[in-house]
């Protein structure tokens, strides 16, 4: 999953940019409102960690204009502010939780992959495609109660396939999705984890999982 932090504390911020890329996701970094607000308008996330006090555009100002844009991204709010005013504030503006700094990564990495599980209304950190069970909380995936060792990038592709099970997701979806803002596009490197996933989830088993859709894209099916 892809993540966007908006925070101008640098030391903060890559810190918790360094702890999200240790779980696997993608992570954009910008260090203040404008840059922010540019990120989040023009590429796509699963989750943004939004600061409230921030430099140029404050982040309840950038809230505020994406759910103007119908932007549904779900959004975990960071300050130092912990009354309850700032508080109902931050959540009347649009926003999905709410986080008071100082803060262990372990409560934000928590509350950010339970925004994602009701983005993807998921009920369980355990995601089931016929056979095949991934745990999203320990990283492991098995099949027929076979256990499917992956790497991190095989492992957040599948994931991602999983939470939008049965739908049809284009490269560009995939891509803006599990890599960060430098990736480079015109990579066939999709194509290549696609084939490696087949060949760890599908290949000995009669039932494909694994779907190539011509022209558009992949589909994890049941």
């Amino acid at each position: 999953m892809r993540i966007l932090i908006v925070e101008d504390e640098k030391t903060l911020a890559n810190l918790i940019k360094k702890g999200f890329e240790e779980e696997g996701f993608a992570v954009d970094i910008a260090y203040d409102g404008e840059d922010g607000l540019f990120f989040a308008q023009n590429y796509s996330y699963d989750c943004i960690v939004l600061d409230i006090m921030l430099p140029v555009i404050d982040g309840l100002t950038i809230l505020k204009k994406l759910r103007k844009q119908n932007n549904t991204t779900p959004v975990i709010m960071l300050t130092a502010k912990d009354t309850v005013k700032d508080k109902v504030l931050g959540l009347d503006s649009g926003s999905d939780d709410y986080l008071t700094k100082p803060f262990s990564f372990e409560e934000l990495l928590s509350r950010t992959k339970a925004v994602i599980r009701r983005k993807y209304e998921i009920s369980s950190p355990i995601i089931k495609v016929d056979n095949l069970e991934i745990d999203t909380a320990k990283k492991t995936v098995k099949r027929a109660n076979q256990p499917i060792e992956l790497s991190a990038k095989e492992y957040a592709l599948l994931e991602y396939l999983a939470a939008n099970k049965n739908k049809v997701l284009s490269r560009t979806m995939i891509i803006e999705h599990i890599y960060n803002e430098e990736f480079d596009f015109d990579s066939n490197v999709i194509d290549v984890f696609i084939n490696r996933i087949r060949n760890k989830i599908d290949k000995n088993f009669d039932k494909k999982l694994v779907h190539t859709i011509r022209g558009m894209g992949y589909a994890l099916k049941e």
